[in-house]
């Protein structure tokens, strides 16, 4: 994910404008065109550095940063492939070891993979089969949030198997919770930048020197 200036960050001579409708608005001071953007509740984006001057546009960071996650969980979507990945438990299956298994299922599920659980039993313990049918009802339980039971618990021979398949819909809203929450700290993050030094007018003196932070209202002053 690409690195973004906004708002008083923006620290150049002249930025190229475009509203929020697209509308070109011109050359301009950063600063007059943060104004504009605060006037609509809105930031201001640099969003072509590279450009000679700098384009800059008018619109809500959070909602830009969700959309731009959006299609990249997309494309990623369109070149995944589903796979059947199995993961295998101990009746006696120590917590430690438990939430370990129970993440890689969560991760082969949130990425659209279905996801195979076998109970392996070994010797007298195929005479005590309820204690890995009780493994499965709590997998059951926290896999809930983003999955459905495919195939129910069946035991073959040693093995007791079932299937897990994601619930797309669950995990859909999951992802967009998680995109929201992620665009917001990466605005949070791209206030604390390092901004660009103020260009200086031909003829004019550069400013004297102060310590980094200094009259910086994104970082604390010491008292």
């Amino acid at each position: 994910m690409r690195q973004l200036r906004i708002n008083e960050r923006i620290r150049i001579a002249q930025v190229r404008v475009i509203g929020e409708d697209g509308a070109q608005l011109g050359v301009m001071a950063p600063a007059d065109a943060l104004k504009l953007a605060r006037e609509r509740g809105l930031d201001l984006v640099e969003v072509a550095p590279q450009t000679n001057p700098p384009v800059c546009r008018i619109l809500d960071f959070n909602k830009f940063r969700y959309e731009e996650q959006r299609r990249e969980r997309e494309a990623k979507k369109k070149h995944h492939v589903a796979k059947l990945k199995e993961v295998k438990f101990k009746p006696r299956i120590e917590r430690h070891d438990y939430q370990i298994k129970l993440a890689m299922l969560k991760r082969f599920l949130m990425r659209g993979d279905q996801a195979k659980v076998t109970m392996v039993y070994r010797g007298r313990e195929l005479t005590h089969t309820e204690l890995g049918r009780r493994i499965l009802d709590r997998l059951v339980a926290d896999l809930r949030p983003i999955s459905k039971v495919e195939r129910t618990p069946q035991l073959e021979g040693r093995f007791m198997t079932m299937v897990f398949g994601p619930d797309r819909e669950k995990v859909k809203q999951l992802e967009r919770q998680a995109a929201r929450q992620k665009a917001m700290a990466e605005r949070a993050e791209a206030l604390k930048m390092p901004a660009a030094p103020a260009a200086v007018s031909p003829g004019s003196s550069p400013a004297p020197h102060q310590p980094s932070g200094a009259n910086d209202p994104a970082l604390p002053q010491s008292s």
